[in-house]
């Protein structure tokens, strides 16, 4: 597709929020919380002791087999791929018909490429298993460390922030993002760990490994993307 024409970019409303880039010393302070949970779990250190607590809490209220785990349930959503993906295709679909602009597209799959093989490389790499699982805490079946919600939560709401940023949308969708990309990964690892469907540290270091991500979508963009598609930022590179 061809860069937006100039009156569409003239028209468009000024930003009422930031684009949520995470500066640098987030992203590397994100990558250092997640090496020192990771060596810390897998030498059995103290992070497992806490998990190991909080989970005998958090399983005593039996919130899993109660009348409120779906109202409890609903809030693990706001990290869900399904949930995200909808409003994400919604609005690039959007954003890339009335721009004439393929940028936002590339942004996303960019992010949902990155997060499927990190976080499964995580996952399968450490083989941590759920709090239900009996027995052992690392295994070659487990599958819960770090909690691609969370993950997900980060870095999907993120890139869906930025685009509504970027690309000009109504100050209410700027704002209902804003909202959603702090709020979401919040409600949905509390929600995750209230349900005993993951540890503490794994939706502590999904948030973390979300972060990084997200500051390496937002660096292919200014490098790569963007660039090649001639348009930056939703401007011609000019």
């Amino acid at each position: 597709m061809s860069p937006p024409s100039a009156a569409p970019r003239a028209a468009r409303r000024p930003a009422v929020i930031g684009t949520g880039r995470p500066a640098w010393w987030v992203v590397v302070a994100a990558a250092l919380v997640t090496a020192v949970v990771t060596v810390d779990l897998l030498s059995r250190g103290v992070l497992e002791r806490m998990d190991l607590t909080v989970s005998e809490v958090v399983s005593s209220w039996e919130l899993r087999d109660s009348d409120v785990y779906w109202g409890v349930w609903v809030f693990t959503q706001a990290g869900g791929r399904f949930t995200i993906l909808l409003v994400l295709v919604a609005l690039v679909g959007w954003i890339a018909w009335r721009q004439r602009t393929v940028v936002p597209v590339l942004r996303v799959l960019v992010a949902l490429a990155l997060l499927t093989g990190v976080v499964y490389a995580f996952k399968y790499g450490t083989g941590r298993t759920a709090p239900a699982y009996p027995g052992s805490f690392f295994h070659r079946d487990g599958a819960s460390y770090p909690s691609g919600h969370v993950a997900n939560a980060v870095l999907m709401w993120g890139v869906a922030r930025w685009q509504a940023v970027e690309f000009g949308l109504p100050a209410q969708v700027q704002r209902a993002l804003w909202v959603l990309s702090v709020l979401g990964p919040v409600v949905t690892g509390v929600a995750m760990v209230a349900l005993d469907f993951h540890w503490v540290t794994d939706a502590v270091v999904g948030a973390a490994v979300g972060l990084v991500l997200l500051g390496v979508v937002h660096a292919l963009d200014a490098v790569v993307v963007s660039r090649f598609v001639h348009v930056r930022a939703g401007r011609s590179t000019a």
